[in-house]
């Protein structure tokens, strides 16, 4: 099992940049593939981010493609995404969850088994 936490959310304006964080516990998390995510009020959760276990592989929604970067630290138990000209579109509870096939980078929110709580993220115009 895994316990996720993400960190890093806040209030910036457009054009800035975040860097969100996803601590896992668990000593098994180096296996997992882990997505971002993030639901707008009033619309569906959807896909943003997702890397493989190695971090070899990476998949991106269209809409952050070139802006968004997402990386992760094994040794750290931890996850990154880096965030760079926000803009309000991108106003967003973000949430990491990880996938037990550790080779996937799929962005079916259903393949992934363990969520974390959610961090805020709110950009102004």
């Amino acid at each position: 099992q895994v316990q996720l936490v993400e960190s890093g959310g806040g209030l910036v304006q457009a054009g800035d940049s975040l860097r969100l964080a996803c601590a896992a516990s668990g000593r098994t998390f180096s296996r997992y593939s882990i997505g971002w995510f993030r639901q707008a009020p009033g619309k569906e959760r959807e896909f943003v981010a997702a890397i493989n276990w190695t971090g070899s592989t990476t998949n991106y929604a269209d809409s952050v493609k070139g802006r968004f970067t997402i990386s992760r630290d094994n040794t750290k138990n931890a996850v990154y995404l880096q965030m760079n000209t926000l803009n309000p579109e991108d106003t967003a509870v973000y949430y990491c969850a990880a996938n037990s096939a550790g080779y996937s980078v799929t962005s079916s929110l259903r393949s992934y088994n363990y969520w974390g709580q959610g961090t805020q993220v709110t950009v102004s115009s």
